[in-house]
């Protein structure tokens, strides 16, 4: 296992994870990326949520928000 701060907690698979409602979720993967940061749309698996930019980061062209359910993110 691997943990970083930044980032997902990567784990050599294959991986079953409980959620708090009890439900299991299992990959078959050789190594699972599992989310810490909660942003991801494939919780609980990791979707690179964590990299997007926080709105004190944004640049000048860019709103700073975050999409929306269903809305794509915005590309550099």
């Amino acid at each position: 296992m691997v943990v970083n701060r930044e980032g997902p907690i990567l784990v050599e698979g294959p991986v079953e994870v409980v959620g708090d409602d009890g439900t299991t979720t299992r990959s078959d993967r050789f190594v699972v990326a599992i989310c810490t940061c909660r942003r991801s749309r494939a919780y609980p698996w990791c979707d690179t949520s964590h990299r997007r930019r926080k709105p004190a980061e944004s640049r000048p062209d860019d709103d700073g928000r975050q999409p929306e359910e269903g809305e794509e993110e915005p590309r550099p």
